[in-house]
């Protein structure tokens, strides 16, 4: 029996691929804007200039669709920064996720996504997808700090970059506390010290 993907999950090329692009971006702009509660399959299809039909037939909901975009970001995001110290690495972590939380669409797409993820099995598993892929991505400068004799060798990477992460996402979902370059630095200082504390 053939393995089929999720809908809207194929990386096909051309004018399907197009068509994909015109969509997601349209979909971002649309949770960016309302939130996830609003999201219309027809809005986005009539925002994209695609046809309702191939909206419908590729992704069916707005669960498939929000998981989509987040695949997609996932693929797009910014390599991990490799400065040679892991103090400057978790910072360069650290900064990259306050600019991407306080840029005035992201931040936004961002809370609509994690709203999405509360109510949508969908969103949920490509929120979970999106970030594995950001904590391999960045757990490398663990790693390599590991490799240098910065860090003790049972440091678990994925943890400490999630650390670093951690009261950033708080800052903006729940106590609205400013984040700034002095917030990033913060967060990465205290990862830090408690993975050479091996507490991580």
């Amino acid at each position: 029996m053939p393995v089929t993907s999720p809908p809207g999950t194929v990386r096909p090329g051309g004018r399907t691929a197009r068509v994909r692009e015109a969509v997601l971006r349209a979909a971002g702009d649309a949770l960016a804007e309302h939130g996830f509660a609003t999201l219309d399959l027809a809005e986005i299809a009539r925002t994209a200039g695609v046809g309702k039909t191939t909206v419908y037939r590729r992704w069916g909901t707005p669960g498939a669709l929000a998981a989509d975009l987040l695949d997609d970001m996932a693929e797009q995001s910014l390599p991990r920064a490799r400065t040679g110290s892991v103090d400057t690495d978790l910072r360069e972590n650290a900064r990259l996720v306050v600019k991407t939380l306080t840029d005035p669409r992201q931040g936004r797409l961002f809370k609509a996504l994690i709203a999405a993820s509360l109510c949508n099995e969908q969103a949920a598993q490509a929120l979970h997808r999106f970030y594995a892929v950001r904590l391999d991505e960045w757990g490398g400068c663990v790693t390599d700090a590991v490799e240098r004799g910065e860090l003790p060798p049972a440091t678990s990477p994925r943890l400490v970059i999630a650390q670093v992460s951690a009261p950033l996402y708080y800052a903006l979902l729940n106590t609205g506390e400013p984040l700034d370059e002095g917030a990033a630095d913060r967060a990465a200082t205290a990862a830090l010290a408690a993975a050479r504390a091996g507490a991580i």
